[in-house]
């Protein structure tokens, strides 16, 4: 009974003992805690960038901060050799190296090195369209392709091929032009081994092969492998005068 009451009156001692914040009431242990906890309420012991004026509650957290305005980049890639201002950055980066791709899709499987990627593949799922654009009210799930929109009403055009001088919208399709400089040609026909430099003039030369003809002429059935060639108006007014003969107006 009385070992209990030892270890009571302790306890309260402990308690009185305890230094309090006087500013939302929370204890601590030591006063080394609590002149550190301080610090979140004291704009003045916070840790300013003496270059913009940004305030910081760790000093490690400004030290990392000064990487910009100083350009330093201490972490360099033993890969590629490409250099990164925080660590954080260079193991996002080993990745490419490692093919590692710690975040999956739990609804259809596929995996992202980036979770920023990762989120944006979600709201395909979801239906979520966060991105909506303010001049047309057009909504998108990824901010990359609301991004790529904008140019439509901007005009922007932020590819310019320093060959020719010719600006494009999208990099894919600038990507795609300068392989007509390049003269690069990846994609084969395994038939005939003709070389073409966009996937779709492949798709459309297979068709000489395959016999595939997909456009269809909806006033005679005749088919077409060509999408042009289907819309062609020199058939169309063959056709026509051929059929206005047949039924007899032309004689």
């Amino acid at each position: 009974m009385e070992e209990n009451k030892v270890i009571e009156e302790l306890m309260e001692v402990g308690k009185k003992h305890q230094d309090t914040c006087p500013q939302c009431g929370k204890s601590f242990s030591c006063e080394q805690t609590l002149n550190l906890h301080m610090k979140y309420h004291s704009r003045m012991e916070l840790y300013e960038c003496d270059q913009c004026e940004k305030i910081f509650k760790l000093k490690k957290t400004l030290n990392e901060h000064m990487k910009i305005h100083t350009g330093a980049m201490p972490y360099t890639c033993d890969q590629c050799g490409r250099k990164f201002r925080h660590k954080g950055s260079l193991n996002t980066h080993m990745r490419i190296h490692t093919g590692k791709k710690p975040f999956t899709c739990d609804q259809c499987g596929k995996n992202y090195r980036h979770k920023g990627n990762y989120n944006e593949h979600m709201s395909i799922h979801t239906g979520e369209k966060p991105h909506t654009c303010d001049q047309c009210g057009r909504s998108f799930a990824l901010k990359g392709n609301y991004k790529e929109h904008m140019r439509i009403h901007t005009g922007e055009k932020p590819f310019t091929c320093d060959q020719c001088g010719k600006n494009y919208r999208h990099k894919g399709d600038y990507n795609l032009h300068m392989k007509i400089h390049s003269g690069e040609k990846l994609h084969t026909c395994d038939q005939c081994g003709k070389k073409f430099i966009q996937k779709e003039d492949l798709k459309n030369h297979m068709r000489i092969h395959t016999g595939d003809k997909p456009f269809t002429c909806a006033q005679c059935g005749k088919g077409f492998m060509k999408k042009e060639s289907h819309e062609n108006p020199l058939w169309r007014e063959t056709y026509n005068a051929d059929k206005m003969h047949v039924n007899g107006i032309i004689t």
